[in-house]
Order: C-alpha cells, then sequence, then structure tokens
C-alpha cells in the first residue's frame, strides 16, 4: 500500500495562491499521479501534487502539462470529471464511506460524500470555506488545444469532512488517493497515484486507496 506522511506547516494561510510558497519554504515533496490502470487509456500527461497540513486544514498543490485543458463546468457541484480535473478522494480507516473533492482548471468544485452509487453533495456552506486558486483563474472555457501546464491549490478545512467531527488533523491517518482525468477532453485519461486493479475506469474504489498519515 502506498503511503505518505503529510508533514504540518505551522502557519495561518489566508489564501490558496500561497500554498505553493508555504510549502516550497517547507520542502513538502511532489508525488506522481502517473499510473496507467487501463491500456484503453494510455496518454499520461504530466502531473505531480504534493500533500500537508496546519492542523485545521489540508493543503493540496497540483502542477499539470497535458496536450489540451477545458473548463466547461459553469458552477460548483457540476461535471468537473468531464474538464481538466483534478481529484482527492478520502475516507477513514474504519468505514467506506469517502469524501471526493474534484477541481477542474478553473477551480470550480464537486464535494460528494458516501459509497459508489449513493452519494450526496456537500452542503454549500462546506463549498464555500474550501479556498481554490487555479493558475488559469476562475472563468469557465472551451477545450483549448495545444500542450499548456497550469497550476491548481485548494485549502481544504477539516470541517469539509463535514460528515465526521475532526477539529485538528494532527497525528491521525486516513486513507485516499489522487487523480487526474479529463472524460470529454480531446485525448480522454485516467490517471492515479495509487494503483486500481479494475477491468475498466472507475475512481470510487475505497479499498485501492493509499495511506495518509498526518504529522503531529
Amino acid at each position: 500500500m502506498k503511503e505518505i506522511a503529510v508533514k504540518k506547516i505551522a502557519c495561518d494561510i489566508q489564501s490558496a495562491e500561497q500554498v505553493s510558497q508555504m510549502m516550497d519554504g517547507a520542502s513538502v515533496r511532489f508525488n506522481p499521479i502517473d499510473i496507467i490502470n487501463w491500456a484503453d487509456y494510455p496518454y499520461c500527461p504530466e502531473v505531480k501534487f504534493r500533500i500537508a497540513h496546519t492542523g485545521g486544514s489540508i493543503l493540496i498543490n497540483y502542477i499539470v502539462s497535458e496536450a489540451s485543458v477545458r473548463a466547461v463546468a459553469p458552477a460548483d457541484l457540476g461535471r468537473v470529471w468531464e474538464d481538466s480535473c483534478c481529484e482527492f478522494f478520502v475516507r477513514t480507516e474504519e468505514e467506506e464511506e469517502y469524501y471526493n473533492f474534484e477541481c477542474n482548471c478553473a477551480g470550480k468544485l464537486l464535494v460528494n460524500y458516501g459509497v459508489k452509487g449513493d452519494r450526496h453533495h456537500a452542503p454549500e456552506s462546506v463549498l464555500a470555506n474550501i479556498k481554490r486558486w487555479s493558475s488559469l483563474g476562475n472563468e469557465p472555457f472551451e477545450e483549448r488545444i495545444g500542450e499548456c501546464s497550469w497550476e491548481l491549490s485548494l485549502i481544504i478545512p477539516s470541517s469539509s469532512l463535514f460528515r465526521h467531527d475532526i477539529k485538528d488533523l494532527s497525528g491521525i491517518t486516513l486513507r485516499g488517493n489522487f487523480y487526474k482525468c479529463g472524460d470529454l477532453l480531446k485525448t480522454p485519461h485516467f490517471l492515479s497515484w495509487s494503483p486500481i486493479d479494475l477491468p475498466k475506469p472507475c475512481f470510487h474504489c475505497p479499498s485501492f486507496f493509499g495511506r495518509l498519515i498526518f504529522e503531529k
């Protein structure tokens, strides 16, 4: 099982645009999202992510280079997985229910909770409290063909795990996976950090999540 020691950063971060700089200062290392689980979708854009926490929030920074980009979803809770999309799925070690945080390259976010086939949207208050920043801005756009590099950062408060009462992430262990997809891009792809052994593309598979150990 893959695992990451999620570094704790002592800071009062106010903007998702600051995440990358904070992680640079704390020497938080990148991890690749480069596993092609399904031979029918061989395209592998260059994708990496890093994760840290402040005790009260999860910080995630993605860097992507791909052959085209798309951000058609007009608002939160839209079909962001059809766009150029980075995803973080997470659950506790004891439960099969899990959260999915899916964000397209314009910062439009989908957050659900439950099990496969029985998912429920996060309340609007939860979405409002998750800070995002994209180097491509926050306005929707149709697919742009041509090599493009972009960056996305998120600040996810512990309260975003809204079916749990986690005040401090320090010292806990969660299970999770990180993905890059683009279902309706010219070249669809479905990459993961932790490998998935299923016959066709499916990210809703908590049994394949890796381990995330949050430092005290």
